[in-house]
This record gives C-alpha cells, sequence and structure tokens, in this order.
C-alpha cells in the first residue's frame, strides 16, 4: 500500500500499540490491541561522538549512575564519527577503567556526520526501544525515566523530550535559536499533522523494531526533521512527548549547530513530508561493518 500525501488532509498518527509487518502489503504498521504494561527487558542508548574528548567520560559516568525503572538493563552504544582530538584513546581508557559498563564502541573510518553515527548504532541495537544521547552534556541522562515511562505503561511507540514543556531547568541562551526551532517544529507539524512542541531535540526514543525498518537517509543534522517526518507516516504510531531538562552550550564551548543546518531542515522538512514516499525498508537492514 503505497503512502500518500494530502496537503488538505495529510497522515496522523492513530491509536495503536504494537508494530507489525502487514506480510500482504510489506507495510510497517502498528497493531491496533489493548494498551497494557510492556515488558522491557533492554534499552539501546546509541551515543554519536565527534571530538568531544572533554565531556564523554562524565557523560558516560552519568549514564552509569542511572537505574532504570522496572530493572531495564542499559545497553551503551557509542559511534565515534571519526574524531580528530582524543576521543577515542579516552573512550578505550574510560572501558578499561570501568569494565562493569556494558558499552560497545564503533567507528567510521571517514567522518559522515551526526545523523550516519545515528544510522550505525541503530542497526546495532538490540534492546527493545532505544534512544539517542548526545556526549555534549547538554541533557541530562537522569531523566530516561521520564521518556521510559508512556513506553512501559503501554501508550507509547515513540517518545520525544520536549525542552519547551514542563519545569525542568533550562539555560538561557540565544533568542533567535529559540524562534528558530519553534518555526521548525511548526513547519514540520504543519506538513506532519502533529503537534510536537520539539521536533529538533535531541532525545528521542523509539520502539527498535519500527526504527529498524524506517529508511533514514540524512548523514548529518537533518536526521531529525526527516525522522519525524517518516516516523510520522506510519500507520497507527503513537508518539508521546514528555518534559526534560536542557544544559544548553555556547559556540565557544563547542556547540556544532548553525544557521546551515536550520536552512537545511527546512528543506528536509518539505522533501520528506512532500515529495519522498520511501518510508519503509524492504527489510530489516543487515549490521553494518564501520
Amino acid at each position: 500500500m503505497p503512502i500518500s500525501f494530502s496537503l488538505f488532509d495529510p497522515p496522523g498518527p492513530t491509536p495503536a500499540v504494537k508494530s507489525v509487518d502487514d506480510r500482504q502489503t510489506g507495510q510497517l504498521v502498528a497493531d491496533n490491541s489493548t494498551a497494557s504494561d510492556v515488558s522491557i527487558k533492554k534499552l539501546s542508548i546509541i551515543i554519536p561522538v565527534y571530538n568531544e574528548a572533554k565531556t564523554i567520560s562524565l557523560i558516560l559516568d552519568r549514564i552509569h549512575e542511572v537505574k532504570l525503572i522496572k530493572n531495564i538493563e542499559k545497553e551503551v552504544i557509542i559511534v565515534n564519527d571519526c574524531s580528530t582530538d582524543h576521543t577515542e584513546q579516552v573512550i578505550h581508557q574510560y572501558m578499561s577503567n570501568t569494565p562493569a559498563s556494558t558499552i560497545q564502541y564503533l567507528s567510521h573510518n571517514i567522518n559522515q556526520g551526526k545523523g550516519a553515527a545515528i544510522h550505525t548504532g541503530i542497526a546495532h541495537a538490540t534492546g527493545e526501544y532505544l534512544l539517542v544521547q548526545d556526549a555534549d552534556l547538554e541533557y541530562d541522562p537522569g531523566e530516561y525515566n521520564s521518556l521510559l515511562k508512556p513506553v512501559v505503561v503501554g501508550a507509547a511507540d515513540v517518545v520525544y523530550g520536549s525542552r519547551f514543556m514542563g519545569g525542568n531547568a533550562h539555560r538561557i541562551l540565544f533568542f533567535w535559536h529559540t524562534i528558530g526551532n519553534r518555526f521548525l517544529t511548526f513547519l514540520s507539524n504543519f506538513f506532519n499533522n502533529l503537534n510536537l512542541t520539539d521536533m529538533e531535540t535531541g532525545y528521542k526514543l523509539f520502539k527498535t523494531d519500527i526504527i529498524q525498518r524506517i529508511r533514514l537517509q540524512e548523514k548529518r543534522f537533518g536526521f531529525e526533521p526527516e525522522v519525524t517526518a517518516k516516523i510520522a507516516m506510519v500507520p497507527g504510531i503513537r508518539i508521546y512527548e514528555v518534559g526534560i531538562s536542557y544544559y544548553g552550550r555556547t559556540f565557544a564551548e563547542g556547540k556544532k549547530i548553525g544557521w546551515r543546518d536550520g536552512v537545511k531542515a527546512i528543506y528536509c522538512i518539505l522533501k520528506y513530508a512532500l515529495f519522498n514516499n520511501q518510508v519503509m525498508k524492504s527489510s530489516k537492514a543487515k549490521v553494518a561493518t564501520v
């Protein structure tokens, strides 16, 4: 069944519980079952890194300290996108010093972008759910349980952590960045028939067997609008949003995203909502060699 888009009647998520493959159409759909508590054994935490030698050990410490609800196990997957500083040495040293931490280390031979690192992590994830964790300390691993709560009660397939809702701590930074984020979220919502408050958030939690079937193309910061557009096209998908803290960085402190990425985000929103209907892979992708 081809996925279609109409500006006047765009596709939107509908209630469901589990994702399944429609064997007759080959389409990824959601199973409309009665909601109930979900048993999750493992959460995969994907950390894309590029020149984060100063902060990677700190974020790994914070992840290690977090105790997940329902005794969920943590699987940490670090994807080093060909860092040019001492990131790799710091990670190997950390792994040697903390053998109790379950860390899978992967690396790219050439720099491909944050989105490409996330793609690699998704392909290697073995948990029932996965989330993306930046290595720069802007997002607090102590809030994993807030993201997990809609999942473990059987309500959500995807959870976004919003920097613009709730009473959590937020560093005061740039006015125009906030306006830009809100505009991109509005544009994404308009074309995808969603009501998110923070499409560009770095905290996104996905049901693994859904996200591993999504055909992702954007290798850099275009990942955020692309994955939002394509997730919204999955019939029956249940998307939730929870408030999170945000400890933002300035450019002097190492922030990498800029105005060009905002322009590319607009392009990606239009491309994947209006002109690109290649949402699902023909079959689950094989784990790539990196």
